[in-house]
């Protein structure tokens, strides 16, 4: 597909600005490793793969801690910023401790309409709705604790943690 040379500088500005807000959200899922590295403690150890549903409290600051820890290894944080964004992190997690059985009884409740005889599309849509509530709260909760880390760092180490994801983005 062939650019307008006049819309270029402007689809590349577009590409830009979504590449700093995504390596900006990347920060939340840096302390938390909402995906990707949660798997570096073993399969199934993280927040959306259930894991830290039967995780106790010390042993999901000490895997907060070790991740935050490995994250900002590579922008010179200082022991004090880890120490903040490790409380921030914590802070994020404990508020959302109660709603990680809520996504897995969702779901559940899903499979079991849809092995019904008869598929009932109303209580689906409800339950979509319901799933679709609970992510508005976790993302919001997690956005925050990102907006609080990010603060906590300098400018200089903010663009070189969102040059490090945005290089990891690029590879795939």
């Amino acid at each position: 597909m062939q650019r307008n040379p006049q819309t270029a500088p402007a689809y590349s500005r577009r590409w830009t600005i979504a590449g700093i807000a995504a390596a900006s959200i990347a920060l939340a899922g840096a302390a938390l490793s909402w995906h990707g590295h949660a798997r570096a403690f073993g399969p199934g150890h993280g927040p959306m793969h259930g894991g830290w549903e039967q995780m106790d409290p010390e042993t999901m600051g000490k895997r907060i801690e070790a991740m935050t820890a490995y994250r900002l290894a590579d922008i010179d944080a200082t022991a004090e910023q880890k120490s903040r964004i490790t409380a921030i992190m914590k802070g994020a997690a404990n508020d959302l401790a109660s709603l990680r059985g809520q996504g897995r009884e969702l779901r559940r409740k899903s499979m079991q309409l849809l092995a019904a005889a008869t598929i009932d599309r109303a209580q689906l849509e409800a339950l979509r709705v319901q799933q679709m509530q609970l992510h508005e709260t976790v993302s919001r909760r997690m956005l925050q604790a990102l907006t609080d880390s990010a603060e906590v760092l300098t400018p200089e180490q903010r663009a070189k943690l969102a040059e490090r994801r945005l290089r990891r983005f690029e590879r795939g």
